[in-house]
């Protein structure tokens, strides 16, 4: 058996485990915002109202129920456009003139979760997953 036979046999596993760090790691920034964990949100900037009542819960909740592999299409379909938002609303057009290059603009970590999170929606949750005994039950 090659390496690449091995791996495609632990692509539901490797996406299951993907899926629970993301979702984990996305809900510790709806806490940021929600609940002032990890030091909070950064002292001296101004913060729209809509980044702690909108993106904090989708962050937060959203990430739990990804972790946990719930209605993860949708919730994964709804972070990734929200993170797409973030990164040309916060991040390209943040500083009032237009920086498109995320390494330049800070919005890495926005990129990176809107692509992480439209793959996971468009592969399914993977291994692990509530939604696996749930489409079980309803069979």
């Amino acid at each position: 058996m090659s390496i690449v036979d091995r791996f495609t046999a632990l692509a539901p596993r490797i996406l299951g485990v993907m899926r629970f760090l993301v979702g984990v790691m996305f809900a510790c920034h709806g806490a940021q915002k929600l609940f002032g964990a990890f030091g909070g949100m950064p002292a001296g900037m101004t913060i729209p109202w809509y980044i702690y009542w909108i993106a904090g819960p989708i962050e937060f909740f959203g990430g739990i129920l990804i972790a946990v592999g719930l209605f993860t299409r949708p919730i994964a379909f709804l972070a990734s456009g929200m993170m797409a938002i973030a990164y040309f609303k916060g991040h390209a057009f943040g500083s009032g003139s237009f920086v498109f290059w995320p390494k330049v603009n800070g919005g890495e970590p926005a990129v990176l979760y809107c692509w992480i999170f439209l793959y996971i929606a468009a592969a399914g949750p993977g291994a692990w997953a509530l939604d696996n005994l749930w489409r079980r039950r309803v069979r």
